[in-house]
């Protein structure tokens, strides 16, 4: 039961993650300094396809989550701050 919750959760956060990869603009990416927007394409589909296929408690499914994550709070909110005009 907890197991099937966590292999759907990590599911839900790497397709959120590719999504999210997949709406922003290209040169968004360029301009916040990060990877490339095909990087992190392969890198986002990639860690939803190991939460798809493979046991989400093993290695690959916690290295998929993670990278995941670090798309989440990392790479989308320097998106969101150059696609807004950040101040600073």
């Amino acid at each position: 039961m907890l197991g099937d919750l966590i292999e759907l959760g990590t599911l839900a956060i790497g397709v959120w993650a590719f999504v999210d990869a997949l709406m922003r603009a290209t040169p968004l990416y360029t301009a916040a300094d990060k990877l490339t927007k095909p990087a992190w394409l392969g890198i986002t589909g990639g860690a939803a396809a190991v939460a798809l296929l493979t046991d989400t408690v093993g290695i690959f499914g916690l290295v998929a989550l993670v990278a995941s994550i670090v798309y989440l709070v990392d790479v989308r909110p320097a998106l969101r701050a150059v696609q807004r005009g950040n101040p600073w």
